[in-house]
Protein backbone atom coordinates (compact mmCIF):
# COMPACT_ATOMS: atom_id res chain seq x y z
CA UNK A 1 0.00 0.00 0.00
CA UNK A 2 3.02 2.24 0.76
CA UNK A 3 4.59 1.42 -2.38
CA UNK A 4 1.43 2.53 -4.70
CA UNK A 5 0.19 5.97 -2.28
CA UNK A 6 3.83 7.41 -2.50
CA UNK A 7 4.77 6.56 -6.73
CA UNK A 8 2.24 9.27 -7.63
CA UNK A 9 4.49 11.74 -5.20
CA UNK A 10 7.13 11.05 -7.15
CA UNK A 11 8.67 14.19 -9.23
CA UNK A 12 6.29 16.45 -7.00
CA UNK A 13 8.61 17.15 -4.19
CA UNK A 14 12.20 16.61 -3.83
CA UNK A 15 13.46 12.91 -2.88
CA UNK A 16 14.38 13.98 0.65
CA UNK A 17 10.83 15.18 1.49
CA UNK A 18 9.28 12.01 0.04
CA UNK A 19 11.43 9.90 2.18
CA UNK A 20 10.48 12.11 5.04
CA UNK A 21 6.57 12.02 4.42
CA UNK A 22 6.96 8.36 4.02
CA UNK A 23 8.82 7.39 6.67
CA UNK A 24 6.36 9.28 9.16
CA UNK A 25 3.60 7.84 7.86
CA UNK A 26 5.06 4.48 8.23
CA UNK A 27 5.69 5.32 12.03
CA UNK A 28 2.12 6.09 11.90
CA UNK A 29 1.05 2.64 10.68
CA UNK A 30 2.94 1.11 12.60
CA UNK A 31 2.28 2.79 15.52
CA UNK A 32 -1.95 2.15 14.87
CA UNK A 33 -0.75 -1.34 14.40
CA UNK A 34 0.68 -1.95 17.92
CA UNK A 35 -1.87 -0.43 19.31
CA UNK A 36 -4.63 -2.18 17.47
CA UNK A 37 -6.46 0.83 15.61
CA UNK A 38 -7.57 1.62 12.38
CA UNK A 39 -5.06 3.53 10.34
CA UNK A 40 -7.03 3.92 7.05
CA UNK A 41 -9.63 5.53 7.19
CA UNK A 42 -8.15 7.96 9.65
CA UNK A 43 -10.14 8.45 12.46
CA UNK A 44 -9.84 11.70 14.49
CA UNK A 45 -9.69 10.33 17.93
CA UNK A 46 -6.84 7.97 16.75
CA UNK A 47 -4.74 11.03 15.77
CA UNK A 48 -5.39 12.59 18.74
CA UNK A 49 -4.42 9.26 21.26
CA UNK A 50 -1.05 8.64 18.42
CA UNK A 51 -0.02 12.62 19.90
CA UNK A 52 -0.72 11.87 23.12
CA UNK A 53 1.40 9.17 23.22
CA UNK A 54 4.15 10.51 21.30
CA UNK A 55 4.22 13.34 23.63
CA UNK A 56 5.47 10.94 26.32
CA UNK A 57 8.38 9.86 24.54
CA UNK A 58 9.49 12.75 21.88
CA UNK A 59 9.76 16.10 21.28
CA UNK A 60 6.84 18.59 20.07
CA UNK A 61 8.45 19.50 17.04
CA UNK A 62 9.04 15.92 15.70
CA UNK A 63 5.07 15.70 16.93
CA UNK A 64 3.63 18.20 14.83
CA UNK A 65 5.90 17.95 11.38
CA UNK A 66 4.60 14.07 11.81
CA UNK A 67 0.77 15.32 12.13
CA UNK A 68 1.50 17.51 9.31
CA UNK A 69 2.99 14.91 7.22
CA UNK A 70 0.23 12.79 7.50
CA UNK A 71 -1.89 15.48 6.50
CA UNK A 72 -0.19 16.35 3.27
CA UNK A 73 -0.29 12.57 2.72
CA UNK A 74 -3.70 12.29 3.42
CA UNK A 75 -5.04 15.05 1.31
CA UNK A 76 -2.77 14.60 -1.69
CA UNK A 77 -4.08 10.94 -1.91
CA UNK A 78 -7.69 11.61 -1.29
CA UNK A 79 -8.10 10.17 2.02
CA UNK A 80 -10.29 12.29 4.71
CA UNK A 81 -7.68 14.48 6.70
CA UNK A 82 -8.95 14.61 10.34
CA UNK A 83 -5.28 16.45 11.10
CA UNK A 84 -7.36 20.04 11.29
CA UNK A 85 -10.15 18.15 13.34
CA UNK A 86 -10.65 20.18 16.87
CA UNK A 87 -9.63 16.96 18.77
CA UNK A 88 -6.15 16.40 16.88
CA UNK A 89 -5.94 20.08 17.89
CA UNK A 90 -6.27 20.08 21.42
CA UNK A 91 -4.74 17.23 21.20
CA UNK A 92 -1.61 19.40 20.17
CA UNK A 93 -2.69 22.24 22.66
CA UNK A 94 -2.26 19.74 24.91
CA UNK A 95 1.26 18.30 24.34
CA UNK A 96 2.98 22.26 23.81
CA UNK A 97 1.34 22.64 26.99
CA UNK A 98 3.04 19.91 28.65
CA UNK A 99 6.28 19.49 26.79
CA UNK A 100 6.70 22.71 25.84
CA UNK A 101 7.70 24.01 21.94
CA UNK A 102 11.37 24.36 22.66
CA UNK A 103 13.23 22.97 19.60
CA UNK A 104 17.13 21.80 19.99
CA UNK A 105 19.47 24.25 18.21
CA UNK A 106 22.53 23.99 16.27
CA UNK A 107 25.80 25.04 17.90
CA UNK A 108 26.69 28.10 15.72
CA UNK A 109 29.96 27.96 13.87
CA UNK A 110 31.00 31.06 13.89
CA UNK A 111 33.83 32.77 12.37
CA UNK A 112 36.17 32.00 14.80
CA UNK A 113 35.24 28.48 15.33
CA UNK A 114 35.52 28.21 11.50
CA UNK A 115 39.34 29.90 11.47
CA UNK A 116 40.01 26.99 14.43
CA UNK A 117 38.81 23.97 11.99
CA UNK A 118 40.48 25.33 8.91
CA UNK A 119 43.37 25.11 10.48
CA UNK A 120 43.54 21.64 11.59
CA UNK A 121 42.70 20.49 8.02
CA UNK A 122 45.62 17.94 6.70
CA UNK A 123 47.42 19.26 3.65
CA UNK A 124 46.43 16.40 1.65
CA UNK A 125 43.04 16.08 -0.75
CA UNK A 126 40.95 15.29 2.00
CA UNK A 127 41.95 18.36 3.52
CA UNK A 128 41.46 20.43 1.08
CA UNK A 129 37.96 18.84 0.13
CA UNK A 130 37.58 19.58 3.82
CA UNK A 131 38.27 23.32 3.20
CA UNK A 132 36.24 23.60 0.33
CA UNK A 133 33.28 21.90 2.59
CA UNK A 134 33.77 24.40 5.51
CA UNK A 135 34.27 28.07 3.27
CA UNK A 136 31.58 26.85 1.09
CA UNK A 137 28.98 26.43 3.94
CA UNK A 138 29.95 29.01 5.85
CA UNK A 139 29.60 31.61 3.16
CA UNK A 140 26.52 29.90 1.35
CA UNK A 141 24.85 29.36 4.73
CA UNK A 142 22.93 26.34 3.04
CA UNK A 143 21.39 22.94 4.13
CA UNK A 144 24.21 20.14 3.98
CA UNK A 145 21.72 18.48 0.73
CA UNK A 146 21.85 21.97 -0.58
CA UNK A 147 26.21 21.94 -0.12
CA UNK A 148 26.27 18.39 -1.63
CA UNK A 149 24.04 19.29 -4.54
CA UNK A 150 26.02 22.23 -5.47
CA UNK A 151 28.12 21.84 -8.97
CA UNK A 152 31.01 23.17 -10.49
CA UNK A 153 29.33 24.56 -13.64
CA UNK A 154 27.11 26.70 -11.16
CA UNK A 155 29.81 28.68 -9.94
CA UNK A 156 30.41 32.08 -12.10
CA UNK A 157 31.24 35.65 -12.25
CA UNK A 158 28.74 38.52 -12.68
CA UNK A 159 28.95 41.58 -14.92
CA UNK A 160 30.37 43.68 -12.15
CA UNK A 161 33.17 40.56 -11.32
CA UNK A 162 31.24 39.64 -8.13
CA UNK A 163 31.62 35.69 -8.12
CA UNK A 164 28.67 33.36 -7.14
CA UNK A 165 27.23 30.46 -7.00
CA UNK A 166 23.84 29.53 -8.44
CA UNK A 167 21.66 27.20 -6.47
CA UNK A 168 19.04 25.58 -8.89
CA UNK A 169 16.75 24.21 -6.22
CA UNK A 170 16.24 24.35 -2.23
CA UNK A 171 13.84 23.57 0.44
CA UNK A 172 12.14 26.43 -0.23
CA UNK A 173 12.56 26.58 -3.99
CA UNK A 174 11.16 23.01 -4.91
CA UNK A 175 10.53 24.30 -9.08
CA UNK A 176 14.17 25.25 -9.56
CA UNK A 177 13.58 28.87 -9.80
CA UNK A 178 17.28 29.51 -8.71
CA UNK A 179 19.39 31.29 -5.97
CA UNK A 180 21.78 33.46 -6.87
CA UNK A 181 24.63 33.40 -3.52
CA UNK A 182 27.78 35.63 -3.56
CA UNK A 183 30.86 34.12 -2.34
CA UNK A 184 34.07 35.81 -1.74
CA UNK A 185 36.97 35.65 -4.39
CA UNK A 186 38.84 33.61 -2.12
CA UNK A 187 36.45 30.86 -2.12
CA UNK A 188 36.03 31.34 -5.57
CA UNK A 189 39.82 30.74 -6.20
CA UNK A 190 39.75 27.85 -3.74
CA UNK A 191 36.93 26.23 -5.72
CA UNK A 192 39.72 26.23 -9.11
CA UNK A 193 42.41 24.79 -7.28
CA UNK A 194 39.88 22.05 -5.88
CA UNK A 195 38.47 21.87 -9.14
CA UNK A 196 42.03 21.73 -11.02
CA UNK A 197 43.22 19.17 -8.05
CA UNK A 198 40.57 16.76 -8.47
CA UNK A 199 40.73 17.65 -12.59
CA UNK A 200 37.40 17.61 -13.33
CA UNK A 201 35.64 19.89 -16.14
CA UNK A 202 31.93 19.74 -14.32
CA UNK A 203 29.99 17.96 -11.22
CA UNK A 204 29.54 17.89 -8.02
CA UNK A 205 31.92 20.19 -6.04
CA UNK A 206 31.71 18.20 -2.65
CA UNK A 207 33.12 14.74 -3.22
CA UNK A 208 33.75 11.81 -0.85
CA UNK A 209 37.57 10.73 -0.32
CA UNK A 210 38.45 6.95 0.92
CA UNK A 211 41.16 6.61 2.80
CA UNK A 212 43.79 6.42 -0.04
CA UNK A 213 42.41 9.41 -1.06
CA UNK A 214 40.70 8.37 -4.03
CA UNK A 215 37.80 11.01 -4.93
CA UNK A 216 34.18 9.98 -5.47
CA UNK A 217 31.50 11.09 -7.65
CA UNK A 218 29.45 12.75 -4.27
CA UNK A 219 29.72 13.26 -1.17
CA UNK A 220 26.45 12.26 0.51
CA UNK A 221 24.94 15.04 2.80
CA UNK A 222 24.86 12.56 5.85
CA UNK A 223 28.48 12.81 6.09
CA UNK A 224 28.55 16.53 6.35
CA UNK A 225 28.10 16.19 10.33
CA UNK A 226 30.49 13.15 10.42
CA UNK A 227 33.43 15.39 8.89
CA UNK A 228 32.55 18.56 11.17
CA UNK A 229 32.53 16.26 13.99
CA UNK A 230 35.97 14.64 13.16
CA UNK A 231 37.51 18.58 12.52
CA UNK A 232 35.87 19.97 15.83
CA UNK A 233 37.61 16.60 18.07
CA UNK A 234 40.72 17.65 16.41
CA UNK A 235 40.65 21.25 17.28
CA UNK A 236 38.91 21.11 20.62
CA UNK A 237 39.30 18.26 21.48
CA UNK A 238 36.33 16.74 24.22
CA UNK A 239 34.55 19.66 25.64
CA UNK A 240 31.61 18.98 27.60
CA UNK A 241 30.93 22.79 26.89
CA UNK A 242 30.53 22.80 23.35
CA UNK A 243 27.96 20.67 21.60
CA UNK A 244 28.46 18.58 18.35
CA UNK A 245 28.81 20.59 15.20
CA UNK A 246 26.32 19.44 12.24
CA UNK A 247 25.23 20.86 8.86
CA UNK A 248 23.17 23.24 10.32
CA UNK A 249 25.58 25.10 12.63
CA UNK A 250 27.01 26.93 9.62
CA UNK A 251 23.51 28.64 8.88
CA UNK A 252 23.55 29.56 12.87
CA UNK A 253 26.80 30.87 12.62
CA UNK A 254 27.08 32.98 9.84
CA UNK A 255 23.32 34.73 10.87
CA UNK A 256 25.16 35.07 14.30
CA UNK A 257 28.28 36.91 12.35
CA UNK A 258 26.23 39.08 10.45
CA UNK A 259 24.07 40.28 13.34
CA UNK A 260 27.12 40.99 14.45
CA UNK A 261 28.60 43.34 12.21
CA UNK A 262 25.12 45.14 12.11
CA UNK A 263 23.59 43.01 9.19
CA UNK A 264 19.42 43.91 9.14
CA UNK A 265 17.56 40.80 9.72
CA UNK A 266 15.96 41.07 6.07
CA UNK A 267 19.24 41.03 4.33
CA UNK A 268 20.42 37.80 6.51
CA UNK A 269 16.77 36.06 5.41
CA UNK A 270 17.47 37.15 2.16
CA UNK A 271 20.91 35.88 1.72
CA UNK A 272 20.28 32.30 4.24
CA UNK A 273 17.25 32.18 2.30
CA UNK A 274 14.58 32.02 5.25
CA UNK A 275 11.21 33.34 3.91
CA UNK A 276 9.51 35.02 7.09
CA UNK A 277 10.95 36.80 10.02
CA UNK A 278 9.49 34.09 12.85
CA UNK A 279 11.07 31.55 11.23
CA UNK A 280 14.31 33.69 11.27
CA UNK A 281 14.05 34.21 14.86
CA UNK A 282 13.03 30.84 15.89
CA UNK A 283 16.75 29.55 15.44
CA UNK A 284 18.19 32.76 16.74
CA UNK A 285 15.90 33.40 19.36
CA UNK A 286 18.19 31.54 21.89
CA UNK A 287 20.95 34.01 21.63
CA UNK A 288 21.22 37.97 22.65
CA UNK A 289 22.85 41.08 20.86
CA UNK A 290 24.17 44.08 22.17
Amino acid sequence: MIDDLFAKFNGAFAPNTIRAYRNDFKHYLAWCEENHKIAIPPEADTLADYVEDMSLSMKSATISRRINSLGTVFRLSRIPDPTKDPDVILALKRMYRRIGRAQEQAYPLTRDILDKLLKVCSRDVSGMRDRVLLNLGYETMRRRSELCSMQFEDVNVNPKGQPFILLNFSKTDQFGTGTMIPISDNLFELLERWQKKIGVQSGYILRSVNKGGRVGERLHPSLVSRLLKDLQDQAFGFRRDMPDLSGHSFRVGAALDMISQGESLARIMLRRGWKTESTALKYLRNYSFD
